[in-house]
């Protein structure tokens, strides 16, 4: 059996009782290391489970995934995932191989950070898709994730932001040499992804749904014991706010419900939150 197990938002008290169990009756327990961080480093995660764990980052799994599936198909075996194990999309390749193979899997979910950025203060039925902001380069600038918030800006709705990281990112001067070196790890901050969105905006001339004055909520570290939130202006938050240490998220507000604004008021740095949430909702009833 394949077990995917979400470890939950920050530490070992966030295992449920169910995963902790099914992982310490596997024989081969990996930990997935590139689509998040959590509060705790593998070590004392190790020291918790009382087991050795397989530190899994994306090169290991997409090199060694027969060798995973083949493994399952002998003995249970555990895919350790920080948040829900379905909450991103790259782990689905490896369900989709183990049905191919009549091998089989289940999956234990836990909290994760699209259902955890309710705790921001919005209502999460009100949310619109969910958008990707990857790191630009000089060469690259993808401006699809602008689009789309957009499009949930014209139907009122809120968009949850998750933002890139790098964690094993190899250096490009390496790619034609034998031995592979990484760059240091990277994390978007919402500073960034707040310049990218307006920077996104005026080269899409979409300045009359995204701008300066959009509000918007910077989130940090969730779940974790240090969690920050902080309510302002687009521009605001690409220019003054820093939320210190990863990993941050970031949502673009719809039209906003009493409750949602009074909620907002906790952690706005705006000494006119009430007529910029005002100002927003009118502009999205045009």
């Amino acid at each position: 059996m394949l077990y995917f197990i979400g470890l939950g938002l920050a530490d070992v008290d966030d295992l449920t009782v169910k995963g902790l169990r099914i992982i310490k009756n596997c024989k081969e327990v990996y930990l997935e290391t590139y689509t998040t961080i959590l509060q705790i480093d593998q070590k004392t995660l190790e020291e918790f489970l009382g087991i050795q764990i397989i530190s899994a980052d994306r090169e290991l799994v997409e090199l060694s995934a027969d060798k995973i599936l083949k493994n399952a198909g002998e003995y249970d075996v555990a895919f350790l995932v920080g948040g829900d194990p379905l909450s991103a999309t790259t782990h689905t390749d490896l369900i989709l191989r183990a049905v191919e193979l009549n091998i089989p899997y289940k999956i234990i979910h836990n909290a994760s950070i699209m259902n955890a950025i309710g705790s921001c203060g919005l209502q999460l039925y009100h949310f619109g898709e969910t958008v990707s902001i990857v790191f630009w380069t000089d060469t690259w600038r993808p401006t699809s994730f602008c689009e789309k918030i957009v499009a949930n800006r014209r139907r009122g709705l809120h968009t949850l932001c998750l933002l890139d990281i790098k964690i094993k990112e190899q250096d490009e001067a390496s790619y034609m040499k034998k031995t592979k070196t990484y760059l240091p790890p990277r994390f978007m901050t919402t500073s960034q992804a707040a310049s990218q969105i307006l920077e996104s905006a005026k080269e899409l001339k979409v300045e009359d749904l995204i701008n300066d004055n959009t509000l918007c909520i910077g989130a940090a570290r969730i779940g974790w014991s240090d969690e920050k939130f902080v309510t302002t202006t687009l521009r605001r938050m690409a220019d003054e706010v820093d939320l210190g240490r990863p990993l941050h998220s970031l949502v673009i507000v719809g039209q906003l419900h009493p409750l949602e604004i009074d909620y907002l008021k906790i952690h706005t740095i705006e000494s006119s939150f009430d007529q910029l949430a005002v100002e927003n909702n009118q502009s999205l009833n045009r």
